[in-house]
């Protein structure tokens, strides 16, 4: 099955764990959306293979920074009209504490929407959201709807 013909499932059975049947990496990366108390959130299990630093242990950096896209990714697909995949116009991340070897939730949310780029700020957290692991601010290209 292709992204869109997933896309519009996801859509119409409103299951967005079903949007990275098509897209096999976040399938890899241990990564899936979910709607918790009602708002879109992504959730990065916890694996070995993803801790950068085994002495503290921490989670890599770059495992936090794919969620921090990913998050803003399936946001988009998920809440827009569009059916096709945004394009990464550029990503800046800041790492605010080390990510520990448990599961990591991101939760994007749109700051400005135009015709052809969206703005999206993307918070990572763990067991607490007052205290994030991360953040982003991503923008996308985006293609209109007809």
């Amino acid at each position: 099955m292709n992204l869109l013909d997933t896309l519009r499932i996801a859509r119409e059975t409103r299951d967005p764990a079903r949007l990275v049947e098509a897209i096999p990496y976040p399938q890899w990366m241990g990564m899936a959306p979910e709607i918790t108390t009602g708002e879109f959130l992504t959730r990065m299990r916890y694996r070995p293979e993803n801790i950068g630093n085994p002495i503290l242990p921490a989670l890599h950096g770059g495992t936090i920074g794919a969620l921090l896209e990913m998050a803003a990714v399936l946001h988009l697909l998920w809440d827009s009209e569009s059916v096709t995949l945004p394009k990464i116009i550029n990503i800046t991340v800041d790492y605010l504490r080390s990510g520990r070897p448990i599961d990591t939730l991101a939760r994007a949310t749109v700051t400005r929407q135009g015709r052809r780029v969206v703005n999206v700020e993307v918070i990572a957290w763990q067991d607490d959201r007052s205290k994030p692991v991360a953040s982003a601010q991503v923008h996308f290209l985006v293609t209109p709807a007809d």
